[in-house]
Parts: C-alpha cells; structure tokens; sequence
C-alpha cells in the first residue's frame, strides 16, 4: 500500500484550511432577509378589500415585494381600468422609497418640484410600506377613489400584516 507523499498531505491540508476560510467568510458577505409570501400578500389585499367594500367603493388594489415587484393585483368589479397603472405606481414608490407615496405628493404641494424626477415615483396618496421588525418587505397601493379614500383602504391592508 502505497502511502500519500509529504507534498500531498501538505497540499490536502492547505486545501482544507481554504474550505474553511472560505465557509467562515461567507456568511460576513450575505443577509438573511425576510420577505413577503403570497400568503401575506393575499391577506394583505383581502383586508383592502373589506375595508373598500365597507366604504362603497371599488378600488385597485396591488400588492409588491420589497423591490416594488408585484406579487398580487386585484380590480374590484366596478374599478376603472386607468386605475391599474396607479395602483402598481403607488405600491412601487412605497416599496422601493421605503415611505408612503403620500410624501412625495406632499413634497410637491410644498414646492418641491424637484420630487417629480425621482425615478419610478408616482408621487399620490395611496402607497403605503408594508413592514416587518422595522424593515419593508413589500408594499401596497390602492387606486380608484379619492386620494385620502385611497390611503385609508391601503393603511387597513398593511396593518393587516403581522
């Protein structure tokens, strides 16, 4: 039986010694980040829905990931369809600004004209974050009615994750 040369034990130990290192350093170079399910999102959207029935009125309602991806869009029966591209906008500003879309209507009402080129903003009340332990994990917007009717439908939606 032939056994191993001092340069390949030498070897093989450097080699375990990198793997090591290796699996030492890589959880310091990624995040463990809790997101949105479908489930949540779906809770989310069912509690808007509730709250817009309870007002009389039919709304968009879109639900997004952090990232302002959407994860569910539903139109009530009597939405009008401009409110789709609303909808999506409100969410998309709340998510990736990680701040209500109501802030930047607000900015631009106070003279911050600046605020309209902020890129992939749809600066109207109706986007509110969806958060947990102090992070956005997604987000939702509601279209189709006033702009305050709108926020309120959103609010009852996103406190409705938990």
């Amino acid at each position: 039986m032939r056994t191993p040369s001092k340069s390949a034990a030498v070897a093989a130990l450097v080699s375990l010694v990198l793997v090591v290192a290796v699996a030492t350093t890589v959880p310091a170079q990624t995040l463990d980040k809790k997101v949105l399910s479908l489930e949540g999102a779906r809770k989310v959207a069912a509690a808007a829905q509730e709250a817009a029935r309870a007002k009389g009125v039919d709304v968009v309602i879109v639900v997004v990931d952090d990232g302002g991806y959407i994860l569910l869009l539903e139109r009530m029966d009597g939405a009008q369809v401009a409110s789709v591209n609303v909808g999506i906008g409100k969410a998309r500003t709340a998510a990736i600004y990680r701040r209500p879309s109501r802030v930047f209507e607000e900015q631009i009402k106070n003279g911050r004209v600046a605020a309209l080129a902020l890129a992939d903003a749809t600066p109207l009340q109706g986007g509110v974050p969806i958060s947990l332990e102090g992070k956005v994990v997604g987000a939702i917007g509601v279209s189709g009615d006033s702009p305050q009717i709108d926020e309120d439908i959103a609010i009852a939606g996103a406190r409705a994750f938990r």
